[in-house]
């Protein structure tokens, strides 16, 4: 709901913005992560890159840019269609961790996707030329599922290596430090003129709360839950995107638009009521 009042900024100098700053605001409460950070493994920094990479970087210039395209007109849509990750972070997590899941897992990961398409597209197909701005949000929403969806997973594998504090405090730093090198190769530089003090609270607000706040929170909850738990869980975020657009935009879902939250709904109740070995076969 906030990210397209710094629509005014380019999309990297916000990337590195929400990254670099609560990297430094965490500077104070975990600089014994550094200490800790150097008995990593190669393995360990390789998850970390992969993580910054995947869920940082690229995850958040993708969204970033498509909620500035919407420009508050269906933001909720947007939202939705990034949480069309479970679809890959279910394959990544039985590729790369050996997790097994079981028929009425995926048949609920299914429902959560239609939930997702009769959010953005009702009954009917995207229409490019009808409405170009719209399907390129909705493509880079897409390209932001399957970032973060990876990021799920890798995630789960950076966790063997430090604690959810410490890949939090890592995660931030890396992302930032990535954004900046981009910035510096398109020759974008650093343009602190261009931020005026409403995008300073912005950023704040975003830093302190969905971000670093966020991060910490997930972090503590991944070493407690399987990863394609976990993204179907996060479900609950566009739910929420849902409801902050009606309060705050006044943006009323069509008919076909409730019945995929319904859906939705019924499949972040169905993953949570599962008990925990009917994730696996």
């Amino acid at each position: 709901m906030l990210t397209p009042r710094l629509a005014n900024l380019q999309v990297p100098f916000v990337v590195f913005l929400l990254h670099a700053i609560p990297f430094v605001l965490m500077q104070p409460f975990l600089y014994s992560a550094y200490r800790r950070l150097r008995r990593m493994t190669a393995k360990g920094w390789s998850a970390l890159a992969l993580v910054a990479f995947t869920g940082g970087f690229l995850g958040t210039m993708a969204i970033v840019k498509a909620l500035f395209l919407v420009n508050f007109n269906q933001l909720s849509v947007v939202v939705l269609l990034q949480k069309l990750q479970p679809i890959f972070a279910l394959v990544l997590a039985a590729i790369l961790l050996g997790e097994r899941v079981s028929a009425r897992f995926l048949a609920a990961a299914v429902a959560a996707l239609a939930g997702a398409y009769l959010l953005t597209f009702g009954f009917s197909t995207p229409d490019a030329t009808a409405n170009a701005i719209s399907l390129k949000a909705a493509l880079l929403a897409i390209v932001a599922a399957a970032a973060f969806g990876a990021a799920t997973v890798l995630s789960k594998m950076l966790l063997s290596s430090l604690d959810f504090k410490d890949a939090t405090f890592a995660r931030y730093g890396m992302t930032a430090a990535m954004a900046f090198v981009y910035l510096g190769v398109r020759s974008i530089g650093l343009p602190f003129a261009s931020v005026t003090g409403a995008n300073w609270i912005v950023i704040l607000i975003i830093a302190l709360t969905t971000g670093s706040g966020a991060i910490f929170l997930y972090y503590f909850g991944l070493t407690r839950v399987r990863a394609s738990v976990a993204t179907i869980c996060e479900l609950c975020l566009p739910l929420t995107a849902v409801l902050l657009d009606y309060v705050v935009n006044d943006s009323v879902l069509g008919p076909w638009q409730w019945v995929g939250a319904a859906l939705l709904v019924g499949a972040i109740l169905r993953i949570t009521l599962l008990p925990a070995n009917s994730t696996e076969s």
